[in-house]
């Protein structure tokens, strides 16, 4: 029949008392009871897997307690600090081995999966191969207060440490790294990396800010794994790293489709920064800049008719004086005040208090000075 790959059938498990049964022996008894202890020793294999993830993933959650409690009696000086820093890196050290140990075993566990032929159950029953881990309990929801917080306090903990794993370029590097630091892999680290991205953007250091944003898609890839699973990000980053490194084409596309992408939104984000600044800047010159009347003399000085321009950017006085005389009388102490309320002309100190009067002074006093120059 065409259409059949009947190579397949060449893997399935096939007993060799199937095809030469006693003609008294109930054979469809026969085959249920062979079904059933077949079934059971699937079971039982696939729960010992079970354990052993359980008993892993356990150990990791202690392992990731004890360096916390490491790092944490390290900083401190108290003679009974010190006492308790090295009954925790005895502690940490023997975790270290109990994780390679159960390691071990699971890698053998599923060295043996592989080897086992397939029969009718493995090839119509998805997931027999599937690893199980242990679930994260549900979390109550955090408040925006309660996260900033809590990011804060990491942050000040485990900056150099995040910096340093922002840093690194290959993936058994990064691997090892958090395996000796399993306690950076949260959500804490990633938020703090993409701050890290857009911050190298901003000083113009972009081959950093490219290598920083590599290890930021990592986390992300490594919480988006924990979330879909709903376990403990520390007890499956390897998932990832193993994943990764031996990927198809198609999830290599995701992983560097996600980074352009991430990088994208990073410059932009960079871009609005430095608007921003620019603006806030600008506008503190500004004020910096503002005359007695509280107008800014480059505003003012843009709307001046082009020839009292020429008179300020030569600083010549008696050009300015000629230029007033021609003008609407109106229109000349408009700008004249103006200019005195933006700094551009400093009235002579004769002149009386209030607008009005100082307006008309300032005004006369021009014209006076042209006309004095004239008679001489």
């Amino acid at each position: 029949m065409s259409g059949i790959d009947y190579s397949v059938w060449d893997h399935i498990e096939v007993s060799d008392d199937e095809d030469d049964t006693h003609p008294n022996i109930d054979t469809p008894s026969l085959f249920r009871w062979r079904h059933q202890a077949r079934v059971e020793r699937m079971e039982e294999f696939q729960k010992k897997g079970e354990d052993l993830n359980k008993s892993l993933c356990e150990t990791r959650r202690k392992l990731a307690e004890a360096q916390k409690k490491v790092q944490e009696l390290s900083i401190s000086t108290t003679d009974d600090a010190k006492q308790e820093l090295s009954k925790a890196q005895a502690e940490e050290k023997k975790l270290k081995k109990e994780e390679r140990e159960w390691e071990k075993k699971l890698d053998d566990h599923n060295r043996e999966e592989k080897k086992m032929p397939w029969n009718v159950d493995t090839l119509s029953k998805d997931g027999f191969s599937k690893s199980i881990v242990n679930k994260a309990p549900d979390s109550t929801e955090e408040t925006e207060e309660q996260k900033e917080q809590k990011h804060k306090t990491f942050v000040e903990k485990n900056e150099k440490q995040i910096k340093h794993f922002g840093m690194m370029r290959r993936w058994d590097d990064s691997q090892k790294y958090l395996s000796d630091n399993p306690h950076l892999v949260c959500e804490e680290t990633a938020n703090y990396l993409v701050i890290m991205c857009i911050d190298l953007e901003v000083e113009e250091k972009h081959a950093l800010m490219e290598q920083v944003a590599h290890q930021t898609i990592v986390m992300q890839f490594i919480l988006e794994l924990a979330k879909s699973l709903k376990v403990d990000p520390r007890g499956c980053f390897r998932q990832f790293f193993a994943k990764i490194k031996t990927a198809d084409q198609q999830y290599q596309d995701a992983f560097n489709d996600e980074l352009e992408s991430f990088k994208e939104r990073v410059r932009g984000r960079a871009k609005i920064r430095i608007e921003k600044a620019m603006k806030e800047y600008e506008e503190e010159e500004r004020q910096k800049r503002l005359g007695p009347g509280g107008l800014d003399p480059v505003e003012v000085y843009e709307t001046l008719p082009a020839e009292m321009q020429k008179c300020f950017d030569e600083k010549d006085i008696g050009m300015l004086q000629d230029v007033i005389s021609k003008m609407d009388p109106t229109e000349a102490k408009t700008h004249m005040k103006r200019c005195i309320d933006s700094g551009l002309w400093v009235p002579n100190s004769r002149v009386d208090d209030g607008d009005e009067k100082e307006d008309d002074a300032t005004y006369e006093e021009v014209k006076q000075e042209q006309e004095e120059i004239k008679k001489e």
